[in-house]
């Protein structure tokens, strides 16, 4: 049994984590309860780890510490998936605390989850509780306690935060509805919960019983019923982002962070210390959000949509020029028509969702100083911003509009001008993306309770905006449907983008026709995206 944490700890606890959550992949999938093909919560939480644990078998770090930072820099820089962006954050406040101490006792363990926990927090812009965030904090909180009754013994404070953190996760289900009429867990939380089990086993040798994870939630059943589950990402219906370093007084910034909250989302205000803050928010008035910031204390360093340049310590700054854009495309077609506007791609989608470390290699390889990036779905958001975060640090100006389709990308980048300041491009980029409604038709993966009804495997699920509203069994059927509801709204110009599926371009045909024969004052574009999992896709401006 351990009574500090070397190196040689979290080398095993890093394999380890990363073996056990392989193992149960499968079954953490299984408690997403979004109906239709995405970027599964297991398979990302995997990935991340692996990425982590690669970085960690390719360093020589001596000291706990320094390990620990290497851990969650390849955490940092393979994160998949809003779940991997999290993760990456315990890990990087884990790592802040025990700094470069060589070893790591149990108060150092208590106030590294304290920190992971605050971490974790911050990178979410609406935190939300029922979720990994929960079973972290709660983790935390009861180490901490026990650090403060005088517990000095490494396993104790453990093996205490463990059973806080599996208590907490089957009380998810109590805190969101969508998991209680699941009858599941968090899967998130799920991850998080053989995470720290792997590093109870080893510092006690204890392990939990083989088997099937038991993830039902407090009645003990899984239920088969499963409603839509709230993507974590910012709305595309904001079109500014802005930022600023403030200086104020703790009471003005609770304020602050109320007022902005009713003005946007993505909001973001990150305590650096002595009175300093971080403010991030996605709004439609600017104005507004730099005024609140004004009225509560001393702003500096104030942009919007763009990011004052830094220039890193290799010099990458001094040495780029121009403006580019970077888009994910999950398709080759839809790669083909990114590349043919001069956009610069990385490969990827739902089930696919790239990793923190491919984005950033396709934003360094543009040799811009100035990047818009087009993430074109809200399970790669997170990835994008934390990829982002990363290039700034190189001193490459990056803004990151919020597309949730390639749809909107599309419709961004046919409105980029080069010539025009970059602040201005990225506001007009931003505003033809929130101005184009994109549709999806897809094939429901499991049994499901959605907006538009109870729907099974196999049904055809027609979305709009991420929401299902149409439930049925012809592709093309579920299509002309989406785009009536589209176009009875307005719209002057309908594109179709055409799947990897088979059936998908004699369904996308029977659409564009009877677009031509029921709106004929509305124009038609139809291309083949090549997009996996979705038949169709549709975009109205």
């Amino acid at each position: 049994m351990l009574t500090e944490l070397d190196a040689a700890a979290i080398r095993r606890w890093c394999e380890a984590a990363t073996d056990s959550v392989a193992a149960h992949r499968v079954e953490i999938d299984q408690l997403n309860v979004f109906p239709i093909p995405d970027g599964d919560t297991g398979t990302n939480l995997s990935m991340t780890l692996r990425s982590a644990a690669d970085q960690v078998a390719a360093h020589h770090a001596s000291g706990a510490g320094p390990l620990l930072a290497v851990m969650a820099r390849g955490a940092v820089f393979g994160a998949r998936g809003n779940s991997g962006v999290i993760l990456s954050q315990v890990l990087t406040g884990l790592a802040t605390a025990v700094g470069d101490s060589a070893v790591a006792d149990a108060q150092l363990l208590a106030v590294g989850l304290r920190r992971a926990s605050e971490a974790a927090y911050a990178a979410v812009a609406r935190p939300v509780e029922g979720t990994m965030l929960s079973v972290l904090r709660a983790a935390a909180d009861a180490a901490c306690q026990q650090c403060a009754a005088g517990a000095t013994s490494l396993a104790a404070v453990i093996e205490t935060a463990c059973r806080a953190a599996d208590i907490a996760l089957r009380r998810t289900p109590e805190q969101l509805t969508v998991l209680a009429e699941a009858g599941v867990v968090d899967a998130g939380g799920q991850g998080l919960v053989l995470v720290l089990d792997a590093l109870a086993l080893v510092v006690t040798g204890r392990e939990r019983p083989a088997g099937e994870l038991d993830v039902s939630g407090p009645s003990g059943t899984r239920g088969q019923v499963v409603l839509e589950r709230a993507r974590e990402t910012g709305s595309a219906a904001f079109g500014y982002e802005v930022q600023y370093l403030l200086r104020a007084g703790g009471s003005a910034v609770a304020v602050l962070r109320d007022r902005l909250a009713a003005l946007g989302d993505s909001l973001v205000v990150a305590d650096a210390g002595d009175g300093l803050y971080k403010v991030h928010v996605h709004v439609n008035d600017a104005g507004a959000a730099i005024e609140a910031a004004v009225e509560a204390g001393v702003p500096s360093q104030i942009t919007v949509t763009r990011f004052a340049d830094q220039v890193g310590p290799t010099g990458v700054g001094a040495e780029r020029s121009g403006v580019a854009i970077v888009a994910v495309a999950p398709g080759v077609g839809l790669a083909d028509l990114f590349r043919a506007e001069g956009v610069f791609v990385v490969e990827g989608g739902p089930t696919q969702n790239p990793s923190t470390v491919e984005v950033l290699q396709q934003i360094a390889d543009t040799n811009a100083a100035q990047v818009v990036l087009l993430p074109n779905a809200s399970a790669i958001g997170g990835v994008a911003e934390l990829a982002a975060e990363q290039a700034r640090a190189l001193g490459v100006t990056v803004a990151v509009v919020p597309t949730k389709s390639p749809l909107q990308g599309l419709a961004a980048v046919a409105v980029h001008d080069s010539s025009r300041r970059f602040d201005d491009d990225v506001i007009a980029l931003a505003e033809a993306a929130a101005a184009t409604r994109f549709a999806e038709v897809t094939v429901a993966v499991r049994e499901s309770l959605t907006y538009a009804g109870r729907c099974q495997a196999g049904d055809v699920l027609g979305l709009i905006d991420g929401e299902v509203v149409e439930i049925g069994s012809d592709v093309a059927a579920v299509g002309v449907n989406l785009v009536d509801r589209l176009v009875a709204v307005g719209g002057e110009l309908v594109t179709v983008l055409v799947g990897a599926d088979e059936h998908a371009a004699a369904a996308a045909a029977h659409i564009c026709e009877h677009i031509r024969t029921r709106h004929p004052w509305v124009e038609v574009n139809c291309f083949t995206g090549g997009q996996p999992h979705f038949p169709l896709l549709i975009g109205v401006e």
